[in-house]
C-alpha cells in the first residue's frame, strides 16, 4: 500500500518540487502539505499549480512556529499516523536576526520532531544544509568537522543536535549543497540576475575572490529524489533494507565540483557577456570592509534589475540580485555527496551543471512573468 506523507514547509522551493515528485511518480496515497504561505501566493509555475490541485494533495495553512498548529497538522481524520514526515520548514532567508532563526528553525524543528516521535512516524527526515561544515577546499564528508558559517546553518546544526536526543525518533538528516533549478530564488539565481544586468549594462561581470572558490551544487530534482530516497520507500533502485539506524546523515552534492569559475563560464555562455574576477588587492580590501563592499555590490545591481523588469513589463517578482554579506564572504562550500550512492544505491541524474540547466531556470521565470524577456543570448 502506498504511504501517507506529511511535508512540512511544502510550498517552498524544495517542498514544491518534492510534492511534484511524489505526485508525478504516483508514490504516495495521500500527501498533506503544511505551510504558512498559500500556494496561490507562492509564485508557483503552471505545472506546479496543477500538482497542488491533485486529489492526493491536501494543503493546510499553518504557522508551525505555533505548537497548537503542529498537533492539528499531524492529526488525520481517520486517526492514523503519517508514515513519513519530511521537514522543510525553516527560515531560509539570509540576514535575519538570531531570534528569528531560533523561532522559525530551531524551535520549530524540535517541536515537529517531538510530535513525530510521539506518533511513531516510520521515518522523520530533517532537511538541513551543507553549510554546517567547516569551510574547506577538501570536500566535507558526513564525518567532517562542523563549523557553520551562516546564521541559517548555525540554527540548523543546533536543531540537528537536539533532534538526535529525542527518544523514539527515527531520524534521517539530509545536508544538501547549494540547490539550484527552476524556482530557485536564493541559490544560483542572484548570479543569473547579475548576468542579465551586465548584459544590459554592456559591462564585464567581475566577482570577488577567485575562480577556484568552491560552491558545490545539487539540482533540485536530485535533491528531492535524495530526500525521498533516504526514507527507504522509493520507486527507484536501492534504498534501505532495514529500519533506520537513527540518526542517519547523508550529504547531497552532484559530481560537478562546482566553483565560481565553472558558474561564470556558464553565465558567460548564457548571457553572452565577459566574466572574470576582481583580483587579490580588491578581494583583500573586501575582506576588511565587507559591510561597505556588500552595499556597493548591491547598489550596482539593484537599480539596473529594477529598470530591466519595468521595461519588460514585470511588475511583481520575488527575484532580486541582492546578496547578503554572509554569502559574499570567501567561504568554500565543498561537499562529498557519495555516501548516499554507496550506502543506499542512489544515483544523481543531473551529475553536472550545464548551460541548459541554467537556461531552464530563466525560461520558467520568463514564462511565469517574473523575469523580463530577451535577456539571454
Amino acid at each position: 500500500m502506498a504511504p501517507s506523507v506529511l511535508v512540512l514547509g511544502g510550498v517552498g522551493f524544495l517542498g514544491r518540487h518534492l510534492v511534484a515528485y511524489l505526485v508525478e511518480n504516483d508514490i504516495a496515497a495521500n500527501i498533506r502539505v503544511a505551510d504558512k504561505v498559500l500556494p496561490a501566493t507562492a509564485y508557483l509555475s503552471d505545472k506546479l499549480k496543477k500538482v497542488f490541485e491533485d486529489k492526493r494533495v491536501e494543503f493546510k495553512q499553518a504557522n508551525l512556529a505555533n505548537p497548537a498548529a503542529i498537533e492539528k497538522i499531524y492529526t488525520k481524520d481517520d486517526g492514523s499516523a503519517f508514515d513519513y514526515v519530511i521537514n522543510l520548514a525553516a527560515e531560509t532567508k539570509y540576514g535575519q536576526s538570531d531570534e528569528v532563526y531560533d523561532e522559525r528553525t530551531y524551535q520549530l524543528s524540535v517541536a515537529v520532531a517531538k510530535e513525530a516521535a510521539k506518533r511513531k512516524v516510520k521515518v522523520f527526515v530533517e532537511v538541513s544544509t551543507a553549510q554546517v561544515y567547516e569551510s574547506d577546499k577538501k570536500p566535507s564528508t558526513e564525518e567532517s568537522k562542523l563549523k557553520p558559517w551562516t546564521a541559517v546553518a548555525k540554527s540548523k546544526l543546533k536543531a540537528e543536535e537536539e533532534l538526535k536526543k529525542i527518544p523514539g525518533l527515527n531520524l534521517v538528516i539530509v545536508r544538501p549543497a547549494l540547490v539550484y533549478g527552476p524556482g530557485d530564488v536564493y541559490g544560483i539565481t542572484p548570479r543569473l540576475i547579475m548576468g542579465a544586468v551586465y548584459r544590459q549594462l554592456g559591462e564585464k561581470m567581475e566577482l570577488l575572490w577567485t575562480k577556484d572558490l568552491r560552491m558545490n551544487t545539487v539540482h533540485v530534482t536530485d535533491a528531492v529524489r535524495g530526500i525521498w530516497h533516504v526514507t527507504g520507500t522509493t520507486a527507484e533502485k536501492g534504498g534501505r533494507t532495514g529500519p533506520v539506524a537513527s540518526p542517519e546523515i547523508y550529504n547531497l552534492a552532484d559530481h560537478n565540483e562546482t566553483d565560481q569559475g565553472k558558474v561564470n563560464e556558464l553565465i558567460k555562455a548564457l548571457f553572452g557577456i565577459d566574466t572574470g574576477f576582481q583580483g587579490t588587492m580588491i578581494s583583500q580590501f573586501a575582506k576588511l570592509n565587507l559591510e561597505s563592499v556588500t552595499e556597493d555590490v548591491n547598489e550596482k545591481h539593484l537599480q539596473p534589475w529594477s529598470e530591466l523588469c519595468k521595461s519588460g513589463g514585470v511588475t511583481n517578482t520575488p527575484l532580486t540580485p541582492f546578496l547578503d554579506k554572509e554569502l559574499l564572504k570567501d567561504n568554500a562550500l565543498s561537499v562529498d555527496g557519495s555516501k548516499i550512492e554507496k550506502t543506499l544505491g542512489f544515483e544523481y541524474k543531473v551529475p553536472n551543471m550545464t548551460e541548459a540547466n541554467l537556461r531552464d531556470v530563466v525560461t520558467e521565470f520568463v514564462e511565469s512573468g517574473m523575469w523580463p524577456k530577451g535577456t539571454t543570448k
